[in-house]
């Protein structure tokens, strides 16, 4: 996967552990706070805000050299020059630290992000790279630290790369963990905006290190890697995470599933079509139907509040099929979480076989 996306919605449990279950089931629930106190993981803003290992740090410095254009920093240097590099010192005399322990934090707070003169100055110096950060585990909230102490000596040692041959690398990474992918499916993994990594990829064809390669049913040519390979089974099951390396791109997702997926979160509850936060299902090499699930902790259930089958899946009378394949992989999330029991609310196509099976 190369990196894990962190988001905060916690109603089912943090979304960046779930591609961690997608692929090894029920594992200690510690794995990426383990991982980042060891050192091998560290965040940066990435695909979004993400994990990802300390070996790929030095493939991140030229984004680090970037001047940000925030209005707010233009503000902040204009408005308190020396700001930034005082709340450095304060993160050197006192880290690790949490934004809300600066008692610098006095401006004026935003309407949405909150962020507030020291949250700007730690979020500048977080992506210049000058301080890194690691999750709380109590509070989810980042507590920032000075590189030096987070990051590795051995991954800060390796040497900076130019701009465009660490984007190749990023490119020719996201080609290993697609298998195979369009242009914009390799830019989008990294974040990478497609005119400045065209080119590039062109120069990785030249290179040998990317092939093109023709995708049936793909109006647009796709790029892999040489050695890739076709398994001639897919024995895959599992629920995946919106934000899961999978179908986090849209377009790719539907390229390939014939799967069509939009996240529900921010919908008003009336015009929602599956739910609040829906799981795809993968099974074997397709994509097959569609879960909104909610930890319910006081009651120790997994609350499964609609299960749905796709159209395809349904046309092959495999509903039951899809049904206790998907509530063997709920009641491995139940044991993983802790819950004690599962409850199919009933809503949705699938609902009733899924109940069923659950009653079998």
């Amino acid at each position: 996967m190369g990196l894990i996306q962190i988001d905060s919605v916690n109603v089912l449990v943090r979304s960046q552990e779930l591609p961690l279950f997608a692929r090894l089931g029920p594992h200690p629930r510690t794995l990426i706070h383990d991982a980042s106190a060891a050192g091998e993981l560290f965040e940066y803003w990435v695909h979004e805000a993400s994990h990802v290992p300390t070996a790929h740090h030095h493939l991140y410095r030229w984004s680090m050299q970037r001047r940000l254009r925030w209005d707010a920093l233009q503000r902040l240097a204009t408005d308190r020059p020396g700001f930034i590099d005082e709340v450095y010192q304060h993160v050197v005399e006192n880290g690790p630290i949490a934004a809300g322990d600066l008692k610098q934090r006095d401006g004026k707070k935003g309407s949405w992000w909150d962020w507030d003169d020291g949250k700007i100055a730690l979020e500048s110096l977080f992506h210049e790279g000058r301080i890194s950060a690691r999750r709380r585990s109590s509070d989810f909230a980042r507590l920032y630290d000075v590189t030096e102490r987070v990051i590795p000596a051995n991954a800060l040692a390796v040497p900076d790369m130019p701009e465009d041959e660490a984007r190749k690398e990023l490119l020719v990474l996201a080609a290993r963990y697609h298998g195979v992918a369009a242009l914009a499916d390799l830019c989008d993994y990294h974040r990478m905006k497609v005119p400045n990594c065209r080119p590039l990829v062109a120069e990785l064809v030249e290179e040998g290190r990317l092939i093109p390669v023709d995708v049936e049913g793909w109006r647009i040519p796709g790029y892999s890697l040489p050695e890739f390979s076709i398994p001639r089974k897919m024995s895959a099951r599992a629920l995946l995470s919106p934000f899961d390396p999978v179908v986090w791109q849209r377009d790719r997702t539907e390229r390939i599933f014939g799967f069509r997926y939009r996240i529900e979160i921010y919908v008003p509850r009336p015009k929602r079509q599956f739910g609040y936060y829906v799981l795809p299902f993968l099974l074997g090499d397709e994509l097959v139907g569609r879960v909104d699930l909610k930890a319910d902790r006081a009651r120790s259930t997994l609350m499964v509040q609609a299960a749905w089958i796709e159209p395809a899946a349904e046309a092959s009378s495999r509903a039951q099929e899809v049904a206790s394949e998907m509530l063997a992989e709920l009641q491995l999330m139940a044991v993983w979480l802790g819950l004690e029991q599962i409850e199919v609310v009933g809503a949705g196509d699938l609902a009733p076989a899924l109940t069923s099976a659950q009653r079998a």
